[in-house]
């Protein structure tokens, strides 16, 4: 049976220190100084089952505003991750934890949405349901026929709609911004002054993937010492968006996006007793969630 495992963060003395992502390191640009080739990298003690998930103590910027980051870690040779698109008849019906499958070793919300439903591109099950929108920031996480999970970025989604092969049909696929890495580096439209309101702190939700393929979620709660737990998670309090960056560089990934963040950040890692929920405030159309692979 597939089970998702907690790791114990007791090992983590003292929180690690988060600055903001330099703007100097970005794409495209002048080549990489030596100090950002040799970037520290996050520890993560988690083990090889198809998901694993920890907590990760920090301290975020100047004010060294505290955080806990529960980070999961999804081996997508083992895990397929889907959308789940809740349907009241012919509507978009409001999904929340409480929807997630009774075989879903992780589930998290997707991308952002409006009063009408979800924005820019979706494909589920191979159909694509919604044209992409635009932005130069606007990425997708595409899942292929052979289940391999990617970031694809603004300027790519439309050779990928157009990709015909079978090998890398796209199955799902969901948009979502802004970009945060690309082959390991942030974006040039992230840096662009307007592009981002580089200062506003909140509850974030990313995705990644690192070099081996493996799928990266990371969910961020406010964590100070002197407020009760459950009040202070759900306060809109927690990275800017280059501090984001920073963590999901240190989380090992290349190519990372930010799913919606705020009210609607949730996420469930976990099948019978081991099962844990970090719930959102507000129902949202579109999920991820990650079942178990049939085997061949």
């Amino acid at each position: 049976m597939l089970v998702c495992v907690p790791v114990a963060a007791a090992a983590q003395r003292t929180p690690t220190r988060i600055m903001a992502r330099a703007c100097s390191d970005t794409l495209p640009g002048a080549a990489a100084s030596e100090r950002t080739r040799r970037r520290k990298s996050a520890s993560m003690p988690f083990t090889s089952d198809p998901v694993a998930w920890t907590t990760w103590r920090m301290h975020l910027g100047a004010p060294r505003v505290p955080v806990s980051v529960i980070v999961a870690r999804v081996d997508p040779a083992r895990v397929a991750l889907s959308l789940e698109i809740e349907r009241r008849g012919n509507a978009i019906g409001p999904w929340t934890l409480d929807r997630a499958p009774a075989n879903a070793l992780i589930a998290f919300n997707a991308g952002q949405f409006t009063d009408d439903g979800p924005w820019g591109w979706v494909v589920h099950r191979g159909r694509e349901w919604q044209a992409p929108g635009t932005g130069a920031l606007a990425g997708a996480v595409v899942v292929d026929g052979s289940f391999t999970v990617r970031i694809v970025p603004a300027d790519s989604i439309a050779l990928w709609r157009g990709t015909p092969t079978p090998a890398h049909a796209i199955m799902e696929a969901v948009q979502s911004y802004p970009m945060l890495l690309q082959r390991g580096r942030m974006p040039a439209a992230l840096c662009r002054p307007g592009s981002i309101d580089r200062t506003h702190r909140d509850i974030r939700l990313g995705l990644g993937v690192r070099a081996n393929g493996d799928v990266i979620v990371a969910l961020t709660r406010y964590a100070p010492q002197a407020m009760p737990a459950n009040v202070a998670a759900r306060l809109p309090m927690g990275p800017t968006t280059l501090e984001m960056a920073e963590i999901m560089s240190q989380l090992g990934t290349v190519d990372a996006l930010l799913l919606d963040g705020g009210l609607s950040a949730q996420l469930l890692v976990g099948a019978g007793a081991s099962r844990q929920r970090w719930p959102g405030l507000r129902s949202v159309p579109l999920a991820i969630v990650g079942r178990p692979r049939l085997a061949n």
